[in-house]
């Protein structure tokens, strides 16, 4: 669960893109196919949130920072 927290956001962006292209593959290449690994798709869906949850946290931590920075200029002035 710790491999995104240690990405930067242009790597997780990366990463996101590649999920959802192979969650897309799953999805439509295996269509009339009986043997299918029916645990990929889901595990694949879960890398997708976690994903999406660290690139938001790490929106907010920025968010954060940077009112923090508005808010000390603002006590300096």
């Amino acid at each position: 669960m710790t491999e995104f927290k240690d990405k930067n956001r242009k790597d997780l962006m990366k990463t996101l893109h590649e999920k959802k292209d192979s969650l897309q593959a799953f999805r439509f290449g295996g269509a009339g196919s009986k043997s299918r690994n029916v645990k990929a798709g889901r595990n694949t869906r879960k890398d997708i949130a976690r994903i999406l949850t660290e690139l938001t946290a790490q929106t907010k931590n920025i968010s954060s920072k940077a009112a923090l920075v508005a808010k000390v200029e603002a006590e300096t002035k």
